[in-house]
C-alpha cells in the first residue's frame, strides 16, 4: 500500500510523496523506512524529527518536519485503524468440532465456529457468527447476540445475557457466584444464594481472567461499549454504565454503581454500595468509600480531589526537610533570650 492510498482510507491530509510504499506499523522509535508510526502525546514530538519512519500520523496543527505526515484529528485512533489494515487476526471457519458437547435444546445461529471440547448447555441461544474456541463453557440458559467471540477457557454461567459483538478473552468468567455469606446462629458462614444473572451490553470486551459476579438478587450489569481489563473483579449486583473503562486489577465491591464514560485506572478500588457519577476518573491505585459526583478526578487512598492530592503529594515529599526545619525552630524557641528576636524566629523567617 502506498501513502496516497493510506491517506485516502484514513481521510487524512498527506504532506509527502503519495507513491511511497508502506508495509507495516511500528512505534516511533522502532519504525523503519517502510513503516508508519504516530505521535499523539506531545512528549514524543521531538522523536518525530529523528524517526526513520516512512510517515507519521499527527494532528492537523503539528509542526512541519522532514518526514511525510498524515494529518488528522485523532492520530491514535488512526494508528489503530492503520494497524488493522496490515494485521489480520485468525479467521475461524464455520463448523462444529467433533469433541464439542452441545445440548440438543441449544439454538446455535448460522455461521458459528464451535471449537474442541466446547460445552454448550441446555437452552443456550447463540446469535449468528459466534466463535467459541477450545474449552469454552456456556451454562444452561445463556443468551448471546450476534458475533459473540469467546477465547479459550472463557466461561459464562447460567442464565447470563450477552449483547451483540461481545468478546471474552481467555479465562474470563461471567456470572460466577458473588461473594455472599451470612453468619448463622452457630457462628458459621452460611452461603447466600446468588440468583441474579449478569447482563453484558453490546460491544462489551472482558479481558483475560476478569471476573464479573452474578447478583444475589436482580442483575449485575455492564453497559454498552464498556471495557473490562485483565484481572478485574466486578462484585455482585454492581452496575456499570456505557463506554466506561475498568483497568487492570481494579475491584468493585458488591452493589457498586459506576456511571457512563468513567475511567477506573489500574488497581483502583470502590467500596460496596458507592456511586460514581458519569465521567468520573479514578487514577491508579485510588480507592473510594463514598459517592463521587459526576466529572470528578479522584486520587489517593482514601481518595480525594486530584488537584488537592497533587499538592499533598508535593508536600509529602518535603516532609523530612520540613521536619528538620520545625525541629530547629522548636530548639530556637526553647533557647529564646529574654529580649530581641530568637534564633527560632530567625529560622521561621527563612
Amino acid at each position: 500500500m502506498n501513502l496516497g492510498e493510506l491517506a485516502s482510507r484514513l481521510g487524512a491530509e498527506l504532506r509527502g510523496d503519495p507513491s511511497l510504499e508502506v508495509t507495516g506499523v511500528k512505534g516511533i522509535e522502532e519504525a523503519g523506512p517502510t513503516e508508519v508510526t504516530f505521535v499523539a502525546n506531545p512528549r514524543y514530538a521531538g522523536l518525530a524529527r529523528k524517526t526513520r519512519a516512512a510517515a507519521i500520523l499527527v494532528e492537523p496543527d503539528f509542526p512541519e518536519i522532514d518526514a511525510p505526515t498524515l494529518r488528522l484529528k485523532n492520530p491514535y485512533l488512526a494508528f489503530s485503524r492503520t494497524l488493522a489494515l496490515f494485521y489480520q487476526a485468525p479467521v475461524y471457519a464455520p463448523g462444529i468440532h467433533p469433541t464439542a458437547v452441545i445440548d440438543p435444546t441449544a439454538d446455535i445461529g448460522e455461521g458459528a465456529h464451535i471449537g474442541a471440547y466446547v460445552v454448550v448447555g441446555p437452552g443456550v441461544s447463540l446469535g449468528p457468527d459466534a466463535t467459541l474456541l477450545a474449552h469454552v463453557v456456556l451454562y444452561p440458559g445463556v443468551k448471546a447476540g450476534a458475533r459473540f467471540f469467546a477465547h479459550a477457557h472463557a466461561v459464562v454461567r447460567e442464565a447470563c445475557i450477552l449483547g451483540d459483538n461481545v468478546t471474552l478473552e481467555n479465562g474470563a468468567i461471567i456470572g460466577a457466584d458473588g461473594f455472599g455469606f451470612a453468619k448463622n446462629e452457630d457462628g458459621h458462614w452460611e452461603k447466600i444464594p446468588q440468583s441474579g444473572p449478569v447482563h453484558l451490553g453490546n460491544r462489551v470486551d472482558v479481558q483475560a481472567n476478569a471476573c464479573i459476579d452474578r447478583a444475589t438478587v436482580g442483575v449485575t450489569e455492564i453497559g454498552d461499549g464498556s471495557k473490562v481489563d485483565n484481572l478485574v473483579q466486578v462484585g455482585h449486583g454492581s452496575r456499570v454504565g456505557q463506554n466506561t473503562l475498568i483497568c487492570a486489577q481494579t475491584g468493585l465491591a458488591g452493589s457498586s454503581v459506576i456511571g457512563s464514560n468513567a475511567i477506573l485506572a489500574g488497581q483502583a478500588g470502590v467500596a460496596g454500595h458507592c456511586t460514581l457519577g458519569d465521567g468520573v476518573i479514578l487514577t491508579a491505585q485510588s480507592a473510594v468509600s463514598h459517592d463521587i459526583p459526576a466529572g470528578k478526578v479522584i486520587s489517593g487512598s482514601p481518595g480525594f480531589d486530584n488537584r488537592v492530592w497533587l499538592r499533598a503529594v508535593a508536600i509529602f515529599q518535603r516532609l523530612p526537610e520540613l521536619l528538620k526545619r520545625l525541629d530547629r525552630v522548636e530548639k530556637g524557641l526553647a533557647a529564646r533570650p529574654s529580649s530581641g528576636s530568637s534564633a527560632g524566629e530567625e529560622e521561621y523567617r527563612k
